[in-house]
């Protein structure tokens, strides 16, 4: 019989070895003080020495490779190539003192920022540009109380005025408001607070009328409005095609604010025993009124500065029409597109002053959204503030009466000797078992 041997245990003196797992590479820190922690959210002197010192270097290297080395041209490209050396000189700068976390989020921070400075000089050099072209128009006080049904192509600009055009905008926007507004506020609420297949359905057709041509709801309008049942081109045709445009966008929007409210908010207004349309009504559109007020601004915008719905539906007309159900009917976009195509300079600068007066309304109605529904949840203006602060003490008053007299009687069931009963209701039977007790004995 052959005897193996086992293999040989460790004696209880070998030392045992543990598995270590390689550690990070910790951040050389000074030998004498302490890591400092740098704060990446805001803006240090060092910071804004870098940013002037790269952006002069990336203009005098640009400078020096137009005139010496390259055969560089044009503003435009001056421009770039400088931006572009801007951020390369920005970056070797950050590196000599800071680590790869914080030279990410300074130049990201920077390419953003340089894309906000692009995006607000585009809209002040066209903000610029359109009040400069129109200033010889605008500037005459009837440009703003008359219409163009005296003033010809060769007239001089101090006759005749965009008055005519500024109404009809303003009658065809309210027209498609009117509709837009609570049509899209529904569904928004049976967007979000109806969840079902169907609504699923409605918004994903929402989502592609987002992007529908205006043209297409110009044609619509006229095809179906004009020729279909015979009417009359007019303003409220055009309102009927500018209410298709809006529409989905007010709807939208509206959809992802009423999305954003709280559930502890309904849920509690639920508990208390409200129904769910009073919850939709008191708690979730307050709640959500500056971001409603917002989507229906952006549908305004996009509504009251189209022209082929307008071109389909209102046709062009140079006198007054306060009628939106019969006749031409000629808006602000539509008087400055037909203005420009004119030879005559004169009525290029009209059409260029319809733009701006295009801009300033579109400006007061976002003042005018802004005041009514720009506060947030919560936040009170000073006479809703009076308002609350009258109801409390009111309330204020009305508890203290009641306490007094609670009190007084108490004390004068205390004093006959009575004890009134705390439980609602029991009081009546508190007193005549007294009473029964006293004559009892």
């Amino acid at each position: 019989m052959t005897l193996t041997e086992s293999p040989a245990r460790p004696s209880d003196t070998t030392p045992l070895h543990r598995t270590e797992l390689p550690a990070r590479e910790r951040p050389v820190t000074h030998p004498t003080r302490p890591e400092s922690r740098r704060d990446l959210s805001r803006i240090h002197r060092t910071d804004i020495l870098r940013i002037v010192g790269a952006a002069v270097a990336g203009i005098a290297t640009t400078a020096w490779l137009f005139t010496q080395i390259a055969p560089f041209e044009g503003p435009l490209a001056f421009v770039l190539i400088s931006y572009v050396l801007f951020v390369g000189y920005f970056v070797v700068l950050i590196s000599f003192d800071d680590n790869r976390v914080t030279i990410v989020d300074r130049v990201m921070s920077v390419l953003v920022h340089s894309l906000a400075v692009v995006l607000l000089l585009a809209l002040a050099v066209v903000i610029a540009f359109t009040l400069a072209r129109g200033s010889e128009a605008f500037l005459n006080w009837n440009f703003w109380v008359q219409d163009l049904s005296l003033a010809g192509p060769l007239d001089p600009l101090t006759v005749g005025g965009m008055l005519h055009a500024a109404v009809g905008t303003l009658i065809m926007i309210a027209f498609a408001l009117a509709i837009a507004i609570p049509l899209g506020l529904l569904c928004a609420v049976f967007l979000s607070e109806f969840p079902s297949p169907f609504s699923r359905v409605v918004r994903t057709v929402v989502e592609a009328m987002t992007a529908l041509p205006s043209i297409v709801c110009g044609l619509f309008i006229y095809a179906t409005y004009v020729l279909m049942f015979g009417l009359d081109k007019s303003g409220f045709a055009a309102s009927l095609a500018i209410t298709i445009m809006i529409l989905p966008i007010i709807i939208r929007g509206a959809d992802v604010v009423l999305r954003l409210v709280p559930g502890t908010l309904k849920e509690a207004s639920l508990a208390m025993g409200t129904s769910q349309w009073r919850t939709i009504w008191h708690v979730v559109l307050p709640t959500s009124k500056s971001g409603l007020m917002t989507a229906i601004i952006l549908g305004t915008a996009r509504g009251i500065g189209e022209t082929s719905p307008v071109l389909l539906t209102a046709g062009y007309t140079t006198y007054f029409n306060f009628n939106p159900f019969s006749g031409p009917m000629v808006s602000l976009p539509f008087a400055t597109f037909t203005l420009v195509k004119s030879p005559e300079p004169t009525q290029i600068a009209r059409g260029f002053g319809a733009a701006a007066v295009l801009m300033v309304l579109v400006f007061v109605l976002f003042l005018l959204a802004r005041i009514l529904g720009g506060r947030g949840a919560g936040v009170l203006s000073s006479r809703g503030l009076a308002r609350a602060k009258a109801a409390s003490r009111r309330d204020a008053a009305r508890f203290a009466e009641r306490e007094a007299a609670s009190m007084i009687e108490t004390s004068g069931y205390g004093g006959m000797g009575f004890r009134r009963s705390s439980s609602p209701g029991r009081g009546d039977a508190a007193i005549h078992g007294a009473v029964t007790d006293g004559s009892s004995r």
